[in-house]
């Protein structure tokens, strides 16, 4: 399991992460406030999001390989195709019937295709440009629940060691699975594997227990009280304030242009 954050030296880097939390939030929220259709806006929105993709030098490949995380969502909007109102269209299918289509829902799930991988874009911009402390930091000053963050601390760290303790048990059922003779894989049937891939499930709860039980004793030796240290609260610079307020004005402009042009 890798981290998210990718360092790299560029402006995107250098935002303070308060002022990054914030945009992405609101770009997200008004992407999404766009109406169905808005089409100008669509493409204004993305390019938007491919130029501070440029900008971060991370790499348009990597940004929009990591973008497929919304691949789900836009697979859940997809029945809308068919089950949209009128207008119908038909699509010829070989010598098949004619497969039978909204044009509305058609075009509401391009909407929704389109709004999920560009805010998918922006988290990955957001993840991909900021480290975690640094984000668990920025909510702290943002006044997000001390609780919440600690449980998404918490569970973010834990991810690693569970990774950690899952590819160790794989090298170990590796090493101990022989290639048959004429067999191009190793291990017995598909039940057999079955019965190897449960085991290690339960093997990995009761492991992922005692593990947690060993993590938190060495916590409380150190002194762990439940509650997340405290962080030395900074000031916005003016400079960070400007960009978060000229960003926001280009985001509301857009969502007008949106209502404007939208179905």
């Amino acid at each position: 399991m890798r981290e998210l954050y990718t360092p790299n030296h560029s402006a995107v880097h250098r935002i303070d992460a308060r002022v990054k939390v914030i945009f992405t939030l609101a770009f997200i929220v008004f992407l999404n406030l766009t109406p169905s259709g808005a089409w100008p806006a669509y493409i204004l929105f993305f390019t938007w999001m491919f130029s501070l993709s440029l900008s971060s030098r991370l790499g348009i490949a990597f940004v929009l390989k990591r973008s497929l995380l919304a691949l789900p969502f836009v697979l859940a909007a997809l029945p809308l195709v068919f089950t949209g109102p009128a207008p119908l269209g038909q699509i010829p299918v070989l010598n098949t019937p004619s497969l039978t289509y909204s044009v509305v829902g058609f075009y509401r799930f391009a909407s929704i295709a389109i709004k999920a991988w560009v805010s998918v874009m922006a988290a990955v911009l957001l993840a991909a440009t900021t480290r975690f402390p640094d984000l668990l930091t920025a909510f702290s000053q943002l006044k997000v629940p001390a609780l919440f963050l600690t449980i998404i601390g918490l569970m973010w760290r834990y991810l690693f060691v569970i990774s950690d303790e899952v590819t160790r048990m794989l090298i170990a059922r590796t090493s101990r699975s022989a290639t048959a003779p004429g067999s191009n894989r190793s291990g017995g049937s598909l039940f057999w594997r079955a019965r190897v891939t449960g085991g290690m499930a339960g093997s990995l709860f009761l492991r992922s227990i005692e593990r947690s039980d060993r993590v938190y004793a060495a916590m409380l030796s150190r002194g762990y009280t439940g509650q997340p240290a405290a962080q030395k609260t900074t000031r916005l610079q003016k400079k960070d304030l400007l960009a978060l307020a000229a960003g926001v004005i280009l985001l509301v402009l857009l969502w007008l242009l949106g209502v404007i042009t939208g179905g």
